[in-house]
């Protein structure tokens, strides 16, 4: 099969577009032919070797562990899916080694569901690590029906779907963003502030009373920031800051999950969650694609198509 790789931690420079075997299919597994793979931040920064003290890394690695695509075969013991079946997921292993960036990909049923009606290969590969990191933020939040939540950054790939889950579960929304996404923001239900400083005060003038809520998709001061408009004893939540924690708020990472997978799923069937792709590029050109991402700037979500 083709695949992109690279063999050391380094720059998307070093990523290349291989011949490498077909995955071998394990119990509780099953072989997806890949239509879509999501590309995400967190994909650049293992290569970089930044993740390097949290993750075991076995080179060469074929990167990538968002998914979405066809059943092409089941393993032993494996009745969750059947071939042909349509499904998305979140393939993240052990270990970091034999990723989505390629033709086929071996994945344990537990990080898949079945892909959302309605959503093009592209745009269900763009949703399993952004919306799950989002949905497990907000309902680790605590976040409901009348409450009010500020979502630091909320126009990227995270924020987006963010804003789309809080909504939906009939939350208010304040969301942070540059000028030019505003109009973007209000589309999506959320009431936008601008970046940058006086960002506190806007929010207060939003809601004097204080919101319930903070989740921090940005980092650098995020975290900070929410606290000083988050009622007293509010949750402050962060996907970006590795040192919440200690700051008195939570830092997450994504889970697997089948289940919230298939939420997910469902509030894209019902439509009230879409996902924006704002780049569809060929598997060949994953290492643009990483430029794009490392940019910062995307609005929605970059994806490889294969």
């Amino acid at each position: 099969m083709k695949a992109i790789t690279y063999h050391a931690y380094g720059t998307p420079t070093r990523l290349e577009l291989v011949d490498a075997p077909e995955p071998k299919v394990g119990p509780s597994e099953v072989l997806i032919r890949v239509k879509a793979a999501g590309v995400n931040p967190v994909d650049w920064k293992l290569a970089a070797g930044f993740l390097g003290h949290v993750l075991e890394v076995r080179h060469p690695v074929i990167p990538g562990w968002d998914v979405a695509g066809i059943v092409e075969a089941v393993g032993p013991d494996t009745d969750d899916y059947a071939v042909g079946d349509e499904v998305y997921g979140y393939v993240r292993k052990e270990w970091v080694q034999l990723g989505t960036y390629a033709e086929f990909v071996a994945a344990p049923v537990r990080t898949l569901a079945r892909k959302p009606r309605g959503l093009t290969f592209e745009q269900a590969a763009g949703l399993p690590l952004a919306g799950l990191t989002s949905y497990q933020a907000i309902t680790r939040a605590g976040v409901g029906a009348g409450q009010t939540v500020v979502i630091h950054s909320a126009a990227g790939g995270t924020g987006s779907l963010g804003v789309q889950i809080a909504v939906a579960l009939g939350a208010r929304v304040i969301g942070t963003a540059g000028a030019h996404n505003h109009d973007y923001l209000r589309g999506l239900g959320a009431e936008p502030v601008l970046y940058g400083e006086g960002v506190a005060d806007r929010i207060r003038a939003l809601a004097p009373e204080g919101v319930d809520a903070g989740l921090d998709f940005y980092g650098e001061g995020g975290v900070e920031l929410l606290q000083s408009v988050v009622r007293e004893g509010g949750p402050v939540i962060s996907i970006a800051d590795n040192d919440a924690g200690s700051k008195g708020a939570k830092h997450i990472w994504a889970r697997a999950d089948t289940a919230d997978l298939t939420a997910l799923a469902e509030l894209a069937e019902s439509g009230r969650l879409t996902v924006n792709v704002e780049h569809a590029l060929p598997l060949a050109e994953a290492a643009e694609a990483w430029e794009l991402s490392a940019r910062g700037r995307t609005r929605g979500k970059i994806v490889l198509t294969v």
